[in-house]
């Protein structure tokens, strides 16, 4: 019997040994496969190493997320109080221009310089509200 190279029945040794060293490596590589599929630890330990990634991962996600809407509203509560300082400013101005206009501020000048000028009036009605304010205590003490 000759095969179709013309040689007789018997296989060539050289390609006989490749092929038992290549399904040798097959077989390694299965073997290798099984082995790790049936690691149950190992698996585990990929498993917690995965699911830590995945959190660092969202955690960073949050944090940036967090800080962004921290700043959004540090820009807008910022916005606010310029928006209200900028109202009362104007108020006060405007309560200022009418305390002007009525004389207020003339007329507590005047006032003062009365004071000044005679304190009598004035320590009498102190005087007054302190002997009111003994009396009242005096008598809430007997009660």
């Amino acid at each position: 019997m000759t095969d179709k190279n013309g040689s007789s029945g018997k296989p060539d040794v050289d390609a006989l040994r490749g092929e038992i060293a290549q399904t040798r490596a097959d077989l390694g590589d299965t073997v290798q496969a099984l082995a790790a599929k049936a690691d149950v630890k190992a698996r585990a330990k990929e498993q917690v190493e995965q699911t830590k990634q995945k959190v660092k991962t969202q955690a960073a996600e949050a944090t940036q997320k967090a800080t962004q809407k921290a700043k959004e509203a540090a820009v807008t509560a910022s916005d606010k109080v310029r928006t209200a300082a900028t109202q009362a400013s104007e108020k006060a101005k405007g309560t200022a221009v009418q305390v002007r206009e009525s004389g207020a501020l003339d007329k507590a000048q005047v006032a003062k310089e009365q004071v000044r000028r005679n304190p009598v009036p004035l320590a009498a009605v102190l005087g007054v509200a302190a002997l009111v304010a003994v009396i009242l205590i005096v008598r809430r003490r007997r009660r």
